[in-house]
């Protein structure tokens, strides 16, 4: 009887699976390479991505790895076919090589994403000096 039950129970698991929804995120680059930044200048770069699967889209909240991050993203549903963005804007606030990770949680079939931000920030220019009249 036990057996009976588990497979019942194993039959439908797998049938609800089958009707969960289909919305698949698809981006089109998930990292950004900023190169060499100048400290103390933010930088943006911005994430789209398509709804390839056949049902609506919507992202959780997405988060970055640190304060110095900060992420923008759609908020309404994206229809199938249809696309949306997520805006990170990196505060380069320290010297040095950085790697930065937002993560994007969604009712996607492919779960939670991470998009990852990366370069190197260098000392910003000091101006330059007019030159006398």
């Amino acid at each position: 009887m036990k057996k009976f039950l588990s497979f019942f129970v194993a039959i439908l698991v797998f049938s609800a699976a089958g009707y969960a929804q289909k919305g698949v995120v698809k981006f089109a680059k998930i990292d950004h390479d900023f190169a060499k930044i100048e400290q103390g200048k933010p930088v943006s770069h911005v994430f789209e991505f398509t709804n390839t699967g056949t049902d609506p889209v919507v992202l959780g909240n997405v988060t970055a790895s640190c304060g110095c991050t900060t992420p923008e993203w759609t908020r309404e549903p994206v229809m199938p076919g249809k696309k949306g963005s997520i805006k990170a804007t990196f505060n380069a606030g320290v010297m040095g090589p950085f790697n930065k990770t937002v993560t994007v949680p969604s009712n996607a079939e492919n779960g939670t994403l991470y998009l990852t931000l990366k370069g190197e920030v260098v000392a910003s220019k000091a101006p330059e000096a007019k030159k006398g009249k």
